[in-house]
């Protein structure tokens, strides 16, 4: 599968469930309609933005971009879609002002996620904040803090936790039907492909230095700016941290597991050096207390062996084996006894209508913010571990890496002048 083809897949895929959504909370009592401000409309701020549509009782009044042109089409579309024109914002800040802003989607790329998050907490939203929780552990430490004084409600976008077929292997595995698990393996491989990294002038539209933040301003490519800041080491930080956070934090939800007590990795560019800054070839092994988990990912080669698994977890039990992806599991017992089962679910939208229905009733949706600082912390951990190319061994109680000074170091980046990092601790 090409970037843009998983581009496409997924967006019409989460669009398509948002509008099959329309009228989910119809039966809910009347009432002021929440309004929202959505942060980042380039993709996914508007495949977000249009499954709380899908909900009775939510108008987005403002939305934020960088880029002009998200703006202008945005609101062309929102408009269409509400019957009312939001208004539209460079700055976050600016949106975050609104006395009338009710909640607040953020669905910029990571190295904003922590500012734009603890502004909207002070100013007394509530939020829906996209996946990475923050670009670095320290980051997602102050998060942490400021909303466990908050009483704002919360929801991280790990969508998986609202599939239908990761909670029946839940409690498949639970009820003892696999025995004890020895091994988890989870992995997402696809083609990834790559536009031109050769630096040149952004689009007019575009305020690059606005989009880089407190990151380091590298100079603008396609490769690097609109969609494919994923595999830029300075933004998105690569697969892992992008794509395949999804199936670990499905992995912590389905065991139950806090954190790994260890981690090594090993891996490469191999097919897109000189293109992209994270490895395109992956493999990290997590030792939980339950079992160890191997996460493997490789984003070329012409065609898979077995495509039906190229997106998904097996756990490996002493009794059996399960293969699970976001609507389907496998469950093998024997060579002759293997039962397929399809559990459609609508992920974005579910979990869009899981935050909407805890801010109605004032409490904490299915992703509070210390499982997705945990789930982030974890392939946070992946990452130094191979950017390190050493052992990281990970002490819980005081989110320390402990005997390790270099990778110890990556736990906090410095903010590129004049922003400020906000862990001071």
């Amino acid at each position: 599968m090409t970037g843009n083809t998983r581009r496409e897949f997924l967006g019409a895929a989460a669009l398509g469930c948002a509008a099959l959504s329309q009228g989910l909370h119809a039966s809910e009592t009347a009432s002021p309609k929440l309004k929202l401000g959505v942060i980042g409309v380039g993709w996914y701020g508007m495949v977000d933005a249009k499954a709380a549509l899908g909900s009775d009782g939510v108008e987005v009044i403002a939305i934020c971009d960088v880029d002009s042109e998200h703006l202008s089409r945005s609101a062309e579309e929102l408009e269409k879609l509400q019957g009312a024109r939001p208004r539209t914002f460079k700055h976050y800040k600016e949106l975050l002002a609104l006395p009338e802003l009710d909640a607040v989607i953020i669905a910029t790329p990571p190295q904003w996620h922590a500012l734009m998050f603890l502004a909207a907490l002070e100013r007394g939203l509530d939020i829906y904040c996209e996946k990475p929780l923050a670009y670095d552990v320290r980051e997602g430490q102050a998060m942490l803090q400021a909303a466990a004084k908050s009483d704002r409600i919360v929801q991280i976008g790990f969508q998986r936790r609202q599939s239908k077929a990761l909670a029946k292997v839940k409690e498949l595995i639970d009820a003892g039907e696999l025995g004890r698990i020895v091994q988890v393996d989870a992995q997402i491989h696809y083609r990834a492909g790559a536009d031109d990294p050769t630096p040149q002038e952004p689009p007019a539209s575009l305020d690059w230095d606005l989009w880089c933040g407190p990151a380091p301003k590298i100079a603008y490519s396609p490769q690097v700016g609109h969609l494919k800041w994923r595999l830029e080491k300075t933004t998105g930080h690569g697969h892992l941290v992008d794509w395949g956070i999804h199936n670990i934090d499905a992995v912590r939800m389905v065991l139950g597991l806090s954190m790994p007590r260890q981690v090594v990795a090993a891996g490469g560019l191999y097919q897109y050096a000189g293109k992209i800054t994270t490895p395109d070839t992956l493999t990290v092994h997590f030792e939980f207390d339950r079992c160890p988990v191997v996460w493997r990912h490789r984003l070329w080669g012409s065609q898979e062996y077995t495509p039906e698994v190229n997106n998904g977890i097996f756990f490996y039990g002493e009794k059996g084996t399960i293969f699970a992806s976001d609507r389907r599991y496998v469950i093998i017992r024997s060579p002759k006894d293997r039962e397929e089962v399809d559990l459609p679910a609508q992920l974005g939208p579910d979990h869009m209508a899981d935050f909407l229905a805890a801010v109605h009733a004032r409490k904490q949706p299915s992703c509070t913010v210390d499982e997705g600082f945990r789930s982030t912390l974890a392939v946070q951990l992946g990452m130094i571990a191979y950017e390190t190319n050493s052992t990281v061994r990970w002490d819980d109680a005081n989110l320390a890496i402990v005997g390790n000074a270099p990778a110890a170091e990556l736990l906090r980046r410095e903010y590129r002048t004049p922003y400020q990092h906000p862990w001071n601790g």
